[in-house]
């Protein structure tokens, strides 16, 4: 139907730019670990509004722009991190979500290994800082809602599938990856049960080598089998903490 040269949507009878007159934008939640623990990179906002405030790193999407190229975009614009691969977890869209108008929001997240990427603010951000997500200031927008939600989304994607060992050196000892298990899941694995689970998945290649420069007994060493993972997956297998 047409009325004055405006399109209308025939449900509500309502102008078709009324529904295309929000913005759309993207929240990146970068997931790292070191020393044990989990953290999350956020970006300090020097504009308004909640400028001063921490938060994820995101902005508008440029219409012009497809989503995984805007958050790519952001990512580099806003940290100088580049070549991150993302992925697509949530869309948050509650009406006043933002304080300026309706913008709805994509989430997505990364996982890094903190210690090899060095984040520098720029753009608008002011500064940029490693947080444990055990201990997160207050955030801008709705963004203590996203990372919740994308760290619930982590929890569950390492409990079925083996992205932890992202997260790790190419060389690690079994109980670095109990550390790290338990530090994204939050809670403590029998040591004995622990690894008796993991060696039976054969997804771990030993090698002849222990750690070094340690002050204790050096443990011996592993790598994560990713061929072998590619083709038991074929096979039907599936991985479960």
């Amino acid at each position: 139907m047409k009325k004055s040269n405006t399109y209308y949507i025939t449900e509500n009878d309502q102008p078709l730019d009324e529904y295309l007159s929000f913005g759309l934008s993207v929240d990146c939640i970068v997931f790292g670990y070191h020393k044990g623990e989990i953290r999350v990179l956020l970006v300090e906002r020097d504009a308004a509004p909640f400028k001063g405030d921490w938060a994820l790193i995101g902005d508008l999407v440029n219409p012009q722009s497809d989503l995984s190229d805007s958050a790519n975009h952001v990512l580099e614009r806003l940290t100088g991190l580049k070549d991150i691969f993302l992925e697509q977890f949530f869309t948050f869209g509650s009406i006043r979500r933002h304080p300026v108008g309706r913008v709805v929001t994509v989430g997505y997240y990364s996982l890094l290994k903190s210690k090899d990427y060095h984040p520098i603010a720029s753009s608008w951000a002011k500064s940029t800082k490693w947080f444990s997500i055990n201990e997160l200031p207050e955030l801008a927008f709705d963004h203590s809602e996203i990372l919740k939600k994308g760290i619930e989304t982590l929890k569950t994607k390492v409990r079925y599938h083996p992205v932890g060992f992202e997260l790790l050196p190419s060389k690690f000892t079994l109980l670095e990856l109990q550390d790290l298990y338990e530090a994204l899941l939050g809670y403590t694995f029998d040591k004995p049960n622990f690894r008796k689970k993991i060696l039976s998945m054969d997804l771990l290649i030993p090698l002849n080598e222990v750690q070094e420069n340690v002050s204790h007994r050096p443990a011996k060493l592993f790598k994560f089998d990713e061929q072998r993972y590619t083709q038991l997956r074929k096979e039907g297998f599936s991985f479960e903490f």
